[in-house]
């Protein structure tokens, strides 16, 4: 993942801090509201995914409002402005494209309703 979080913050500006925090809540949403099978694929083929996943669901875990509004809610929380949650989603996206495949991302993102206009 040092990779991608170098990639965000060498692209969007934003600190390695609120990259990581970011690609969490990303990889968060994915897991909750993705078909399971197909994001564990995905995971595996992005090593240290789980834990960045694990660290968002864990900060978390009151329980925000869910699916992607709550994801870009969580993100601008974490002090990242709407043009920033919408490049650091689209460079997510395009990362895990490049490391996993289209088939697979494309499974998951035509599985979440609503994610596919932000992708």
């Amino acid at each position: 993942m040092d990779e991608l979080i170098g990639r965000l913050v060498a692209d969007t500006g934003i600190d390695r801090t609120a990259a990581e925090r970011a690609v969490g809540i990303i990889l968060d949403f994915l897991a909750k509201e993705g078909p399971a099978d197909k994001v564990q694929s995905l995971f595996a083929k992005l090593p240290g995914s789980e834990a960045l996943m694990q660290k968002a669901a864990s900060e978390n875990a009151g329980g925000a409002m869910g699916g992607v509004m709550g994801a870009g809610m969580r993100m601008m929380s974490a002090g990242l402005s709407m043009g920033q949650v919408q490049s650091v989603t689209r460079t997510v996206i395009a990362y895990t494209r490049e490391k996993a495949g289209e088939d697979a991302v494309g499974d998951v993102v035509a599985a979440i309703p609503g994610l596919a206009q932000f992708v």
